[in-house]
């Protein structure tokens, strides 16, 4: 992971509801786009995710695997 970078995603797990996320100083934990972006307002307030270089992205930047509710 870059040094100025906020959190390093996983690659997207087509069978998943969640990418797997490693926030700056935290392990690595599954999180959702909604939970994602919380986190990294909590976290790091003063940063806007979406700038270039401050997430480290394995593949398909900012895509999140495709769930919808109620599927197991």
């Amino acid at each position: 992971m870059r040094k100025d970078a906020i959190a390093e995603v996983a690659g997207i797990d087509a069978d998943a509801r969640y990418r797997l996320v490693r926030f700056r100083g935290h392990n690595w934990e599954p999180v959702d786009e909604q939970e994602f972006r919380a986190e990294a307002a909590r976290l790091f307030p003063a940063t806007d995710p979406t700038e270039p270089g401050r997430v480290a992205w394995q593949d398909h930047p900012w895509e999140w695997p495709s769930w919808h509710a109620g599927e197991a």
